[in-house]
């Protein structure tokens, strides 16, 4: 998000607001979402302490139910958007994409596979689906949206034991025109 020109971003799921409070610093006025009041809180204690309280705004909602109520955004980011409970999660992304102005940017990151030191056996009901999978799932008016990058890729973790790991992630990034 570096070469991108600073803008108003919509941040769905932010946790605990690192990448909300990045984006920040980097001169971006940011709203982050989260349903978890904790994490909310956390990331508003955070973004305190690293002086990015002004170009903040940290909301606790459920996304499923949310309406983006700050738009239009120069960048909507889903970093992870991922739930262990029912979650409309291609509904909540195609809202929130409605709300991205011409030549604004999304980037939906996501976990493409369990990392390795998890039992598939044990989780079911995850599922993991491509970007390529993703981009069609979200239904876009392809006149309206340029794909810059639809890709996995690998990155380097420690597993709980200690132990070098790599997970693989999928990239969405997509423009609109």
């Amino acid at each position: 998000m570096q070469h991108l020109a600073p803008g108003k971003a919509l941040d769905l799921g932010c946790g605990e607001g690192a990448d909300a409070i990045w984006l920040a610093t980097q001169g971006w006025l940011v709203t982050g979402v989260d349903i978890s009041a904790t994490a909310i809180a956390r990331a508003r204690r955070e973004a305190q302490r690293q002086q990015a309280s002004a170009a903040t705004r940290f909301v606790t909602a459920d996304l499923a139910r949310w309406e983006p109520d700050d738009g239009p955004y120069d960048l909507m980011t889903a970093s992870f958007l991922h739930s262990p409970v029912p979650l409309p999660r291609i509904a909540i992304l195609q809202r929130a994409a409605t709300t991205v102005r011409a030549g604004g940017h999304l980037v939906v990151l996501s976990h493409a596979a369990l990392p390795p030191w998890v039992d598939a056996a044990d989780h079911p009901a995850h599922s993991f689906p491509s970007p390529a999978r993703q981009f069609v799932e979200l239904n876009l008016n392809e006149h309206d949206w340029l794909v810059l990058s639809i890709q996995t890729h690998t990155r380097h973790a420690t597993a709980p034991s200690g132990e070098a790991a790599e997970l693989t992630d999928g990239v969405l990034l997509l423009q609109r025109r």
